[in-house]
C-alpha cells in the first residue's frame, strides 16, 4: 500500500509530547484501515501525528492528548482477558542524512507491507505516521513510527497481544 497523502497541516510537535494511554476512546481519523489478523478484528488509525490500534480487547493510543503527560513508557505489560499484551517504545535522535535514509525506510517498509497504513504530511515529504501488523502463532503484533523532521527524532513503538 502506498503512503496516504494528508490534507490536514503539519503541526510542528514534539517526540516528548507523545503520550500512552489504553482503553482511550476512538478520536476522529485523518485515515483508518479495518483489517482481520488471526481471526482478530484490527483497526490502524491514523491521528496527525499519533496512531490509534483497535486489536480484539485492546485500544492502543499514542498521541498528545488533553490532560495527559506526555512521554512514552520504555514498556508496558497487561494482561486482557485471556491475552498478555507488551508494549515498547524507543525514540532515536538521528542527523540530517540519518533522518532522510531511516524515513525512505518506513515508507519502502509500509509500501511493502500487506497490512499496512500511513499518511505523509502536505510540504513535509519527512513527516510521516506508519503503522504496521503481524499475525503470529499465538497472536499478533503492530509496529508504529512518528517522524519530526523539525528535532530529527522518530519514535518507534511495538506491540505484541499474545494468546494465554
Amino acid at each position: 500500500m502506498s503512503g496516504i497523502a494528508l490534507t490536514t497541516p503539519y503541526l510542528d510537535t514534539d517526540a516528548d509530547q507523545l503520550s500512552f494511554t489504553l482503553g482511550w476512546p476512538a478520536h476522529e481519523a485523518l485515515a483508518v484501515r479495518d483489517l482481520t489478523v488471526g481471526g482478530l478484528a484490527v483497526q490502524l488509525r491514523l491521528l496527525g501525528a499519533s496512531h490509534q490500534v483497535f486489536a480484539g480487547p485492546v485500544q492502543e493510543t499514542v498521541a498528545c492528548l488533553p490532560g495527559v503527560t506526555g512521554g512514552l513508557p520504555n514498556t508496558a505489560v497487561r494482561s486482557f482477558d485471556n491475552w498478555t499484551y507488551r508494549f515498547t517504545a524507543r525514540c532515536e535522535h538521528l542527523t540530517a542524512e540519518e533522518f532522510t535514509v531511516r524515513v525512505d525506510q518506513i515508507r519502502s517498509r509500509a509500501d511493502a507491507h500487506p497490512r499496512a497504513l500511513y499518511g505523509i504530511f502536505p510540504g513535509f515529504h519527512e513527516a510521516v505516521t506508519a503503522l504496521t501488523v503481524d499475525r503470529h502463532t499465538t497472536g499478533l503484533s503492530w509496529c508504529t513510527w512518528h517522524t519530526y523532521p523539525q528535532s530529527r527524532q522518530i519514535v518507534a513503538t511495538q506491540t505484541r497481544l499474545e494468546a494465554r
